[in-house]
């Protein structure tokens, strides 16, 4: 059993009573304090040892990137009351002091341990528990941290049903999209940032392709208080610096970055809100392709992304199904701009069951600023204007081990996704794009018009070819009526016996 798997189970069974959605602050709140005071110790220790170097220079952390801890709300000290009936009162202090000596930290860490409300055994419990994590203070610990925190966020999205997957991304999804995306430089946008999954996804997508986490810069908006808090300490244990906004209004209603232009955008908005009050946004600039109806925000989120996108800007969206066919309140003509305007660079229609107690298929619409691809400059780049890719991935997907219901896709199959389109998009290294029936179709405009703009991607990519299996039809054919004669005579048989049992009751 994994350390994440026994860690949950171990959580889990202390929660009691208490609500997931509650309990996952609590415990991932504490797993950020073991982890930022084993940093702050560690080099603590290093520079005690130092003869010119001073352990109480706040400098010296900051320096390294490392959160300043007061004396008590170090682990050492919090571990060593762990059995004190005032310890979630000290936990509370503990985060209040970090928050005071880090600025950047204000207002993100969970005050909720000194409640009466929470039983002082459980709270025991879990300090020793994190407590027996063996952690360096090092970015050596970002994989198992972060292992921790999305299997526990994934866990927990799990246990609370459809509010979880509100604001719960699954992996596959994430990565999906950072692999087609590939947000390696420049200015990175999540209006509704949730966790910040794509962040910490994006950070690593840098890290495996060796480049320099400075090269990028993060923003973000989020509704949720308590998400918004998860998601900085989410971002801060692993040393990620992001300009991330919160404000009870929404993104939608209350833009934090109106101004600023981003040349990759990822979001996964709540799918098909109604009161996102687009009654009062009816004459917002950054309708360009049509006012959103207002029972609806999917084409404002799309439209909003669109706008926030730099001249040469990619951005990607995950959205439900039906917004790829719905007519309702202008949707299809807003769609039909989008594409005649050449704001669509591709849709990838995903497998059901991917997401956390929500059975809604989702898609994804990846939008363009500049789909010409600056051909004008550089002739080896290919003109995508007129044109948009199609890829149905509904095949593709296996449950997770352990699951009846929950579907993730394989490293390969995300791969197979993003290698179709860069091909497509006429990028260096990434070979000859061709269309495959039954995966993918680049469609022109015509056809996507007769069509009537609807998006779904299994109206153009066709059906795949059916494997020959090499038995000849007339020999199949007859194999076949055959097995349906002997279900047939079987069903008879058992029709007869029920019939006979039942009549021995009379």
């Amino acid at each position: 059993m994994s350390i994440e798997t026994t860690l949950f189970a171990a959580a889990d069974k202390m929660r009691g009573s208490m609500d997931a959605g509650e309990y996952k602050h609590i415990a991932l709140g504490m797993l950020f304090l073991r982890y930022v005071s084993v940093s702050f110790q560690r080099l603590h220790a290093q520079l005690t040892a130092d003869e010119y170097s001073d352990p109480e220079d706040r400098d010296e952390y900051l320096a390294e990137n490392i959160f300043w801890v007061p004396e008590k709300a170090r682990w050492s000290f919090i571990a060593k009351n762990s059995k004190n009936p005032e310890i979630g009162v000290m936990i509370d202090a503990a985060m209040r002091q970090i928050e005071a000596e880090n600025p950047t930290l204000k207002g993100a860490l969970p005050k909720v341990f000194g409640r009466d409300s929470l039983d002082n055994t459980m709270l025991s419990g879990l300090v020793d528990l994190f407590t027996n994590i063996e952690l360096e203070g090092t970015r050596a610990d970002f994989d198992l941290i972060g292992r921790i925190y999305e299997y526990f966020i994934g866990e927990f999205a799990s246990s609370e049903g459809k509010r979880g997957g509100e604001f719960y991304t699954p992996k596959s999804v994430v990565d999906t999209l950072i692999e087609m995306i590939e947000p390696t430089k420049g200015r990175v946008y999540d209006p509704c940032c949730g966790t910040g999954g794509f962040f910490v996804q994006s950070e690593k997508f840098i890290d495996a392709h060796s480049g320099q986490r400075n090269d990028i810069a993060i923003y973000g908006q989020e509704r949720n208080h308590t998400t918004f808090g998860l998601a900085r300490m989410n971002l801060a244990i692993r040393g990620i610096f992001a300009d991330i906004r919160w404000n009870t209004e929404g993104t939608l209603l209350r833009d934090a970055f109106p101004d600023e232009r981003f040349d990759f955008a990822l979001a996964n908005p709540p799918f098909n809100i109604s009161d996102w009050s687009g009654d009062l946004l009816r004459e917002d600039g950054r309708w360009k392709f049509g006012a959103p109806p207002v029972g609806n925000a999917n084409f404002a989120w799309l439209q909003h992304i669109h706008a926030h996108l730099s001249s040469k800007g990619i951005g990607g969206v995950v959205l439900a199904n039906g917004s790829m066919s719905s007519m309702s309140g202008g949707e299809g003509d807003i769609r039909r701009a989008m594409v005649e305007g050449n704001a669509v660079d591709a849709m990838v229609a995903l497998p059901g069951q991917l997401f956390y107690g929500t059975q809604i298929p989702a898609c994804l619409w990846i939008l363009a600023k500049d789909k010409s691809n600056g051909v004008a400059k550089d002739a080896s780049l290919r003109d995508r204007r007129g044109e948009v890719l199609f890829i149905d991935a509904r095949k593709m997907g296996a449950l997770v081990p352990g699951s009846r219901k929950q579907k993730e896709m394989s490293a390969e199959e995300v791969a197979r996704i993003a290698r179709a389109y860069h091909a497509w998009r006429g990028e260096p290294d990434a070979g000859a794009y061709a269309d495959e029936p039954g995966f993918c179709k680049a469609a022109t405009l015509e056809e996507i018009a007769k069509h009537n703009f609807v998006l779904t991607p299994g109206r153009y990519v066709g059906a795949g070819a059916v494997e020959d299996d090499g038995e000849p039809f007339e020999d199949k054919f007859e194999r076949l009526m055959g097995t349906l004669r002997e279900q047939f005579a079987e069903g008879r048989r058992l029709e007869a016996e029920i019939e006979a049992r039942l009549g021995a009751l009379v």
